[in-house]
């Protein structure tokens, strides 16, 4: 599988070499970061403004309050209320778990279409480079396509490089719910593309709810591609580490608990996605009955049944994913642990034909794309497994409840 020499001492000595690289990067750049995420963020001003708010002479609650009171006090509101504090806290609202998820919608094209005009009035400062008006008007373009209103903008924050997430279907009346976490290099400006668009949270998402549809035409669906994480920036230091990971984890079981209804949910999770997964399993509500990961590096443990969940555990790779020649290990804080593909791992492993490389497992007509849709509707019996014999669908009947895997 590997044409690397994946002997215990080498595998070590390249391991500690690079936890090395990773102390000297800290030290020499890591502070650096933490500086340039300093300052009021649109998001940030929102929130604060809507923590000196009122409506109808009433204060505002906690915006960080737990979804099911935040629920309760926008149910108190008349419909006319909600909308005046959608258009005046646009991005506040957006955001906040706990609001209707239709109000969500029109809060966030609000927000869209100012950090549109926003951005439109940067493309002519002077004071930017040429290549900073240029990425003005790259976000301008996207931040007006994604307020288009057949858009459901499920959540926007626009600082730095951006995060997103966006609904296909009726959230409120699916009958199950499929959420896309992607993995590294994801941002407003890669959130949907229009070349290799199955390899971008929209495009992997929009795929996924259409096969699901193939798959169970009765069953009704809704997909989520959740780019709401602050993802690494490239195979550097960040996707060799956690670090991302458990700020995503916490941000996707904030979601989960937040989502309407009570339809079981399963989590597709493509790369250094799988990471966050893996370490936000232990925490994750009970609805979520599937966590599904494609082209992984590891979750963060040794055996599927270390992720403390009751959600079933599946696993794909390509033949062809480069992901493969990653050594599957954790030291130090440096690498992700075991492959989930390995027997030993413990995982329900998938056949992944015709994914063709890292970023091919969302590609309609393949058997990693067939294999999402059937968990996605509880249709398990329509699964193929990685070994051809139907181990991976054993104790499993179509519609089951969640459990171990």
């Amino acid at each position: 599988m590997t044409s690397f020499d994946t002997s215990p001492h080498l595998t070590a000595w390249r391991a500690l070499l690079a936890l090395a690289v990773v102390f000297v990067m800290l030290a020499t750049t890591g502070w650096t970061a933490v500086r340039r995420q300093q300052g009021t963020s649109p998001l940030r001003a929102s929130l604060s403004a809507w923590e000196d708010g009122r409506i109808d002479g009433r204060r505002l609650p906690d915006p960080h309050t737990a979804p099911a009171r935040l629920a309760r006090f926008f149910a108190s509101l008349t419909a006319p209320q909600r909308g005046e504090l959608a258009d005046r806290y646009p991005l506040a609202v957006g955001n906040m778990n706990g609001a209707p998820v239709e109000l969500r919608y029109r809060a966030n094209r609000v927000a869209l279409r100012e950090q549109a005009q926003a951005e439109r009035a940067r493309m002519h400062d002077a004071r930017l480079t040429p290549a900073g008006q240029y990425e003005a008007g790259r976000r301008m373009h996207r931040f007006a396509s994604m307020s288009a209103p057949d858009r459901r903008i499920l959540a926007f924050d626009p600082e730095g490089s951006g995060r997103a997430a966006e609904v296909f279907g009726d959230l409120g009346r699916a009958e199950r719910i499929s959420v896309v976490v992607p993995g590294v290099d994801t941002a407003l400006l890669t959130f949907q593309r229009t070349h290799r668009k199955y390899s971008a949270p929209v495009g992997m998402a929009r795929a996924l709810y259409a096969a699901e549809h193939e798959v169970s035409p009765a069953t009704r669906t809704a997909v989520i591609a959740w780019a709401d994480y602050t993802s690494p920036a490239g195979l550097g230091i960040d996707s060799a580490t956690a670090m991302r990971a458990e700020r995503g984890a916490v941000r996707l079981d904030a979601l989960l608990r937040a989502l309407p209804g009570a339809a079981p949910v399963s989590l597709f999770c493509h790369s250094y996605g799988s990471v966050v997964c893996g370490v936000a399993a232990h925490r994750l509500p009970r609805r979520v009955a599937d966590i599904a990961v494609a082209g992984s590096p590891g979750m963060r443990v040794e055996r599927a049944a270390q992720l403390h969940t009751s959600a079933r555990v599946w696993a794909m790779r390509d033949a062809d994913d480069w992901v493969q020649d990653v050594p599957y290990l954790e030291l130090g804080g440096l690498g992700h642990g075991a492959d989930p593909v390995s027997s030993a791992f413990g995982a329900r492993v998938l056949s992944a034909r015709d994914a063709e490389g890292h970023g091919g497992y969302f590609e309609p007509g393949t058997d990693s794309l067939r294999n999402f849709a059937g968990i996605g509707t509880g249709a398990y019996a329509s699964v193929r497994c990685a070994d051809g014999d139907g181990a991976c669908r054993a104790g499993l009947s179509d519609g089951s409840t969640a459990g171990r895997a």
